[in-house]
């Protein structure tokens, strides 16, 4: 229990400063071919949860704007409410040089990003569905019809409003 705690902190925060280098000062990242822009300020979003796939090996921590933190802290998720922002940032597991038994970021994989707004993205749950790849924050798909593939792996959490994150308890 104690090295997947140290692997969370570790996690959350070196994905700060990791993701903070991405781009140069002034240098504009362009949006997802949906037309969905990088959220501004999400750096300075909270933490809602961590997760770790063994499937790819990767370590995620997931941030929310102020209106997902409330609901994530309340219990009030299902469904999320309208203007929730869900960030997930994403790196391949590595070892920690000075102690095996942790797990820290490595390379950084990409940022996605779900959007709730009901009416406007309604073929898709209600969710809009973002991702930019790499330190370069190159946006992903080819045409806005990614955002169906996004939706399609999000169909199997129907249950949870489409999301898979699991709020971390706070005491």
């Amino acid at each position: 229990m104690k090295a997947k705690l140290r692997s969370f902190c570790a996690a959350a925060g070196m994905g700060m400063v990791f993701f903070g280098f991405a781009h140069a000062a002034g240098e504009e990242v362009p949006p997802t071919p949906n037309g969905i822009a990088l959220p501004k300020g999400y750096k300075d979003w909270r933490m809602i949860a961590s997760s770790h796939r063994t499937d790819n090996q990767s370590l995620r921590v997931i941030l929310g704007n102020g209106t997902a933190v409330t609901a994530a802290r309340k219990g009030k998720t299902d469904p999320w409410p309208e203007g929730t922002m869900l960030a997930k940032l994403v790196w391949k597991d590595r070892m920690h040089p000075q102690w095996q038994d942790a797990t820290v970021p490595g390379k950084l994989l990409h940022a996605e990003f779900m959007i709730r707004d009901s009416r406007k993205f309604s073929a898709t749950g209600g969710w809009g569905f973002a991702r930019w790849v790499g330190m370069e924050q190159k946006p992903y798909g080819d045409d806005a019809s990614f955002a169906q593939e996004c939706f399609g792996c999000h169909q199997a959490a129907k249950e949870t409003d489409h999301v898979f994150t699991v709020p971390a308890e706070i005491p």
